[in-house]
């Protein structure tokens, strides 16, 4: 019998192609170092005390050993929490709310091929309401300063008694301030120190959020200022043999432009144009009220010099509309260049109007006297229905881009962006208009402002009393698809029952678990309901706002006053819809006062404040300069400079950049910004992504199909992990031919239907946190650094296996 033959050799123990470093990007709310890389000993690898990149301690110079790690990366942390939430005065940021949605509005257009002027017509439809509201927010400080205190209470001697601090203004008291052109210039005071605040927030805040400078990368052909013929990814296919085109490859999307997220230019124009509205809006005010008076009455004032200031006026608000009108962001470069002489003299010649103004007011005038309300109705009446003719012409504008290239999983068929414009001016409205009615409750004590019982001043304009009187009406309609909401999720909860059941078998039904599960998964799903629960209310809120605007013109009466003489119902439900909006309206701006309030002493109440703000300020402020600002100008500038230095330091190194739900966005973000060579290099690791559920149909352009087809072919690698009990991530769909497995999930949660010998004890429902707890989430990680560099056989074996370890990484 032949011996046997000897076992053939051990294969060598592999070994790995260079360091590896996993970056992670938290998501809303923030997370310390010490949270996200589970050791209280940190340190800090780059960064200062408002965004920064840590490791643990003992991982400092982690890349310079990898034989210490085994098959596990070196684990960094980039916490940008102190962008959004660190500081308890940016709950103040609250009261710019309106300007924050407005300037979503902007990115939510729908995808355009080939529609530049539509486009650029978008972009300047949302421009001007932006403009509006800054306007509206101006007049509604006019109103409160220089009608309702200045005007109507100081001129008005029972009101000036009993507030004791308007003494000096009051007629009776016949001093030097009585006079109604210099109250009037007095109180311009109020609206000038409100529109100079904003212009100081505005240019404090790109100092210190907004000015950091993204990576060098090309710039892009000029002819081609969209980017449609800028092929880029390892996939991206070149022509035929025979020279005829293949399919089409993938375009680079905006997001990846060098000048995305540097529009310092657009900013600091619209910065000028905006504060220069505000000026002139006060300017308007105080002149117009003087020059209305000399041209009823022969005075010691000529009537030249009211015409003068007024048309100054005129002319120098139709150089903010040109401003506002001219072509918007530039993309494809940066924004470097800045117009110093259209920066610096629009504010100031808007200001020096302003100055003349209050001198042209203050002019003595013995025989003026002030009775009743300033004549400002018909601004407000004008201004509110532009808002909405801007509102519906932006409507169809949209509906003209979806219709050219739609796409199925955008929202309200395109109309997403005028919705969310329709809210922005509906919010703008209900601050406002609640900040005059509650001002005159107060004034007037125990009188109703407008309805002529007992009142000592006028009140605010018939209009914001006819709007405060629609939301009642509203809120009864929003009962309907609340109700429909309810009932769906509750047999959507019942379906699910024995799916969840089915998952977890052959595990012993419990009917409790189930129950809570399924109405887990159940609740989750409501957020695809947002978008038409969102067209509902801006479809009510133009309808009733409409209606607001045609009740107030026809009757110039407040809602209680025009019902007079209808009969006991009517007038009842009128009396009834204007004590209760006054009311909510009023008790909507408080809330937003106290929220700020408490916010800035209560560090968990901030906490959820900036989680809001974590959303609602990813975008560059592109269409209102005073809105809160943008965090990703500063944190997709500082994940792209990190991961490509550690690349060009580790030239055989991998790295995997792990971003959990608003973190995914940062990271999808910045790696759009690397240079190709550097992307290629690049595996990307997202969980509880809004990715594709929130971003990707709410603003189609930017992150819609095409761009995250080319982010999954332009990087190396891609995993997504979801669940279904997670309300805000979900899958991100890649719509490739084969199915290139980006998509993991829905992973099982919870982990363990009841008790098991592993997990004695109940495991909980995870929904949105604590991915990293799930084995699926090592398994995706482990799957990626091996598709980024595989292990290699030691060198006995390398020739042998030379050119069949798969992709390399770069």
């Amino acid at each position: 019998m032949a011996p046997a033959a000897p076992p053939p050799p051990a294969p060598p123990s592999p070994e790995h192609t260079g360091s590896a470093l996993e970056l992670l990007v938290h998501g809303v709310g923030g997370a310390t170092p010490q949270e996200m890389l589970g050791d209280p000993r940190t340190v800090r690898v780059t960064g200062d005390t408002t965004a920064a990149v840590y490791r643990r301690t003992e991982d400092a110079h982690g890349e310079k050993h990898p034989e210490r790690y085994g098959n596990e990366p070196v684990a960094e942390a980039y916490c940008w929490s102190g962008l959004t939430s660190g500081n308890g005065s940016r709950a103040l940021w609250l009261l710019l709310l309106p300007f924050m949605v407005v300037n979503l509005a902007h990115w939510m257009r729908p995808t355009a091929t080939g529609r530049t002027r539509a486009v650029r017509l978008y972009g300047v439809l949302v421009r001007l309401v932006a403009l509006s509201l800054t306007v509206l927010l101006t007049a509604a400080a006019c109103e409160v300063a220089l009608d309702l205190l200045a005007w109507q209470c100081a001129g008005a001697d029972a009101c000036a008694e009993r507030r004791s601090w308007l003494g000096f203004l009051s007629e009776r008291q016949g001093g030097w301030w009585s006079q109604p052109g210099r109250r009037l210039a007095l109180a311009a005071l109020v609206p000038t120190a409100l529109v100079g605040l904003l212009w100081y927030l505005s240019n404090r805040t790109w100092s210190a959020y907004e000015s950091q400078r993204p990576l060098n990368g090309e710039d892009f052909d000029e002819d081609d200022p969209f980017g449609v013929a800028a092929a880029h990814g390892p996939d991206a296919p070149g022509p035929a043999a025979d020279g005829s085109p293949r399919r089409a490859a993938p375009v680079r999307p905006a997001l990846g432009r060098p000048g995305f997220w540097y529009g310092r230019r657009l900013v600091a124009r619209l910065r000028a144009a905006h504060t220069a509205a505000g000026f002139l809006t006060v300017a308007a005010a105080v002149a117009g009220a003087a020059a209305r008076h000399d041209r009823d009455a022969e005075g010691p004032v000529p009537r030249i010099v009211g015409a003068a200031v007024e048309g100054g006026i005129v002319l120098c608000a139709l150089v903010v509309l040109w401003v506002v009108c001219r072509r918007g962001r530039s993309e494809r470069t940066r924004d470097t260049r800045l117009d110093g002489a259209l920066i610096s003299c629009l504010p100031g010649s808007a200001l020096a109007l302003l100055a003349l103004a209050v001198l042209y007011a203050s002019w003595s005038r013995p025989d003026w006297q002030s009775s009743g309300a300033l004549p400002v109705e018909t601004a407000f009446r004008f201004l509110t229905l532009g808002q909405g003719i801007l509102v519906v012409a932006l409507a169809v504008v949209a509906r003209g881009l979806y219709r050219r290239t739609p796409e199925p999983h955008t929202v309200l068929y395109g109309l997403g962006g005028p919705a969310v414009a329709m809210l922005a001016c509906a919010l703008g409205g209900v601050m406002t208009g609640g900040v005059a009615q509650r001002v005159a409750d107060w004034l007037d004590g125990p009188g109703t402002p407008g309805m002529g019982h007992s009142s000592d001043i006028a009140g605010p304009p018939v209009l914001l009393s006819w709007q405060a009187s629609v939301i009642p009406v509203l809120l009864l309609l929003l009962l309907v698809p609340v109700l429909v909401l309810v009932v769906r999720t509750v047999r959507t909860a019942r379906r699910l029952g024995p799916i969840v059941e089915a998952e977890y078998a052959p595990e012993e039904p419990d009917e409790g678990r189930t129950r809570r599960i399924a109405r887990i998964r159940a609740t989750a799903a409501l957020t695809d309901s947002a978008p038409w629960i969102v067209g509902v209310v801006s479809a009510a809120t133009l309808l009733l706002g409409a209606g607001a605007i045609a009740g107030s013109w026809y009757s110039d009466q407040v809602p209680g006053r025009a019902a007079d003489g209808s009969g006991p119902l009517l007038e009842s439900l009128a009396d009834a819809a204007q004590s209760t909006g006054s009311w909510l309206i009023g008790f909507g701006f408080i809330l937003f006062v106290a929220g700020g309030r408490r916010a800035y002493k209560d560090a968990s109440a901030r906490r959820t404040i900036g989680i809001l703000w974590d959303v609602g300020t990813f975008w560059p402020r592109a269409a209102h300069p005073f809105a809160p600002p943008c965090y990703a100008e500063r944190a997709v500038p500082d994940l792209a400079s990190r991961m490509s230095a550690w690349t060009s330091t580790m030239p055989r190194g991998r790295l995997v950049i792990s971003g959990h739900s608003q973190g995914s966005v940062l990271a999808a973000s910045a790696v759009w910004q690397l240079p190709d060579a550097t992307r290629r290099r690049v595996a990307l690791l997202t969980y509880g992504s809004p990715l594709e559920r929130l971003y990707g149909r709410w603003f189609p352009a930017y992150f819609g199909a095409g761009p995250l087809l080319g982010l999954h072919r332009s990087v190396h690698c891609w995993r997504n992990l979801w669940r279904a009990t997670d309300p805000i991530g979900g899958p991100v769909r890649i719509g490739a031919d084969p199915d290139p497995g980006v998509d993991r999930g829905p992973l099982k949660d919870p982990l363990a239907y009841g008790r098991t010998t592993r997990l004695p004890l109940p495991e909980p429902v995870l929904g949105h946190s604590d991915y990293q707890a799930d084995p699926a989430f090592a398994d995706a990680r482990a799957d990626l650094l091996a598709e980024l560099g595989p292990l290699v056989p030691r060198q006995t074996e390398a020739r042998t296996q030379k050119g069949t370890s798969g992709r390399s990484s770069g």
